[in-house]
């Protein structure tokens, strides 16, 4: 028996399918997660090449839109045990160029800019208020990195009962082994996998009443 198969006979990987009210959620497509000198590499450029239009579609429709930075004070103050595992995310402060979200992504006004110190969007955050009062039950996600803040996050979204949609041409790594893994793992167990082409195509057949 392969793998797949002993997924589907224990019936993981159904689908969750798109709710009522989709945002857009793009993970930490900032200068430093691009650049291979510091957190990038592998297919993240591409992944950020295909928000691009995403990002256009969401806008487009009027859907809610949120960006996530890694952000930490510049003494330092709030660095915690993750800084220890990855000391060189500390660099990431409120200046720093490598956490500002790339220019081909730049947000705009009234979008939201989710500061954050853990993997998670979630966590410590103001994301989940700021959903709810949206009326958002489906989040689509992108970002980087794919075995890391986009499962974090996406786990996270699952478990606070909103529908994570992973656009699979629009997550990137550093190292596509993992990229690989933690697609089909979300697939089976936390998510929906879409392409950047359908999420387009099911933000632009929305009613306009629901993206008002």
């Amino acid at each position: 028996m392969d793998e797949l198969s002993v997924y589907e006979k224990q019936k993981f990987g159904q689908p969750l399918g798109f709710g009522k009210r989709p945002a857009l959620l793009v993970v930490d497509f900032v200068n430093g997660f691009v650049d291979p000198e510091i957190f990038g590499g592998g297919n993240i450029p591409d992944a950020v090449r295909a928000t691009v239009p995403l990002l256009e579609a969401a806008r487009r429709r009027g859907l809610p839109v949120a960006f996530t930075r890694i952000v930490y004070a510049d003494d330092g103050a709030d660095a915690g045990v993750w800084c220890r595992k990855a000391p060189r995310l500390r660099e990431l402060t409120e200046a720093a160029p490598a956490s500002h979200v790339v220019d081909d992504l730049k947000p705009r006004a009234g979008e939201l800019i989710v500061r954050k110190t853990q993997a998670s969007a979630f966590f410590g955050t103001h994301l989940p208020g700021w959903l709810v009062a949206a009326g958002v039950d489906t989040l689509v996600v992108t970002g980087a990195t794919t075995s890391g803040c986009v499962r974090a996050t996406v786990i996270d979204a699952i478990s606070y009962n909103f529908r994570p949609v992973v656009v699979t041409d629009c997550v990137g790594d550093r190292a596509l082994e993992p990229h690989r893994a933690n697609i089909f793992d979300m697939g089976q167990k936390y998510a929906d996998l879409v392409t950047a082409a359908e999420a387009i195509g099911h933000f632009d057949a929305l009613p306009a009443g629901l993206t008002a």
